[in-house]
């Protein structure tokens, strides 16, 4: 089409008055409802009590019941004695985890980070947008590493980390990253469990919140990253965040932050002032409809046939729609919540523009960039979970048109 056809099309969109959302990563409704067992899972005083015992309703346990505990450690590879379970929320835990290393000394002989005229993290892009609002929140600068299907550019990473003794931490999203859908292949892994850096005070937030979150039979395979950090002596280096959140509630949800003995140590010494213990009662609902990791196997298998056929509309839509449209491509990941289009540099901003104006609201350009700065302006955050089929259909379409007048426009200049 060319420029006056795509403006009548996208003349036809806006006229239709739609009010379509896909600008973040939710479970739809139907993915909620899968888990209405959990309301009921805990249905009278006698039911509150943990496998050893612990009354739920008190006080106490401020590392979470052992029952949680063993199943996020199952979730995440690791053994019970490196967990510990929070809130709802693993993004409150990864906020935290900052904040008290802002506060307080992250390693022996070291200072607060706060007490540091500058301090910086590594932030493969593109990446999650809330783990820039953290850096940008406690005014972290950030430094940009290019992120490729097997993982994060490892040579910059190691030769930065080895050098630059400002340098306290990096975001990582090891599987089916946000918004790729990439997965870190075994050789990433094993060289970020061998960094050696200047720093005795930097950390990986090793973010694994898609760790059981497939949409194809043949998922892809993360290394265990304390396994592996343990063979070099680095188990100290890492702190892994998960959650539940895409599993049964997003809002109900339970998180966990995994990390070596040492670590868990000195967090649960900071966390003790901070609260008494987390919901009880819900990890102990949650424990008793997960008996097993292989019930949680078979809860996602549930989603991941429900999301499925989401991604796989938008995918068909856009082979059709940009057929013979140079420099247009996406990715197709095994799992997670995303995948990535990239447009033609200069015209990611005017193609949300355009959305917004025809009633559909995606993910902003930028967003995936610290700072909301996408050098090239070129790369978009595809959400398919929340809107139904058939809103996807209709989305999927006007996101295409959408994106052509945007490159027609530019091409017009």
């Amino acid at each position: 089409m060319n420029l006056i056809e795509l403006q009548k099309q996208y003349n036809e969109f806006k006229a239709l008055g739609l009010k379509l959302d896909m600008s973040r990563g939710k479970p739809s409704p139907e993915q909620v409802s899968t888990v209405e067992r959990l309301l009921t899972a805990v249905t009278c005083n006698a039911d509150c009590f943990s496998e050893t015992g612990s009354d739920c309703r008190n006080y106490g346990g401020l590392d979470g019941i052992n029952e949680m505990k063993r199943l996020l450690g199952e979730m995440l590879g690791v053994g019970s004695d490196h967990i510990i379970v929070g809130g709802n929320s693993s993004l409150n835990l990864m906020y935290d985890t900052v904040a008290r290393s802002m506060l307080h000394p992250v390693e022996d002989g070291c200072k607060p980070w706060s007490k540091y005229e500058k301090i910086s993290f590594l932030c493969p892009v593109p990446g999650y947008d809330r783990h820039f609002a953290i850096c940008e929140f406690f005014g972290i600068n950030m430094i940009n590493i290019p992120l490729y299907e097997d993982g994060p550019d490892m040579d910059m990473i190691e030769s930065l980390v080895a050098s630059d003794e400002t340098i306290k931490g990096i975001w990582c999203v090891p599987k089916y990253a946000n918004p790729l859908g990439c997965t870190y292949s075994a050789e990433t892994v094993r060289r970020f469990a061998q960094l050696k850096p200047k720093a005795k005070d930097f950390r990986v937030f090793w973010d694994n919140a898609y760790v059981l979150h497939d949409l194809t039979d043949t998922p892809d395979e993360l290394v265990e990253i304390f396994s592996e950090a343990g063979k070099y002596g680095n188990e100290d280096l890492f702190f892994e965040f998960a959650s539940t959140s895409k599993i049964t509630y997003p809002g109900s949800g339970v998180s966990c932050i995994a990390a070596s003995p040492r670590n868990i140590k000195r967090i649960l010494n900071a966390l003790k002032v901070q609260t008494i213990g987390h919901d009880k009662l819900n990890q102990l609902r949650h424990s008793r409809i997960f008996k097993c990791y292989d019930d949680v196997v078979a809860q996602m298998k549930v989603h991941m046939n429900i999301i499925r056929p989401k991604f796989q509309i938008i995918y068909e839509t856009f082979e059709k729609e940009f057929e013979g449209v140079d420099d247009v491509t996406w990715t197709i990941p095994n799992g997670g919540y995303f995948f990535t289009l990239s447009l033609p540099n200069g015209t990611a901003k005017r193609t949300v523009e355009l959305c917004k104006e025809a009633g559909l609201i995606i993910t902003p350009a930028g967003a995936m960039f610290p700072y909301g700065i996408d050098p090239e302006d070129s790369k978009l955050r595809i959400a398919p979970s929340f809107p139904s089929c058939e809103e996807l259909a209709t989305a999927s379409e006007l996101l295409a048109c959408c994106a052509k007048l945007a490159i027609a426009e530019k091409n017009s200049k």
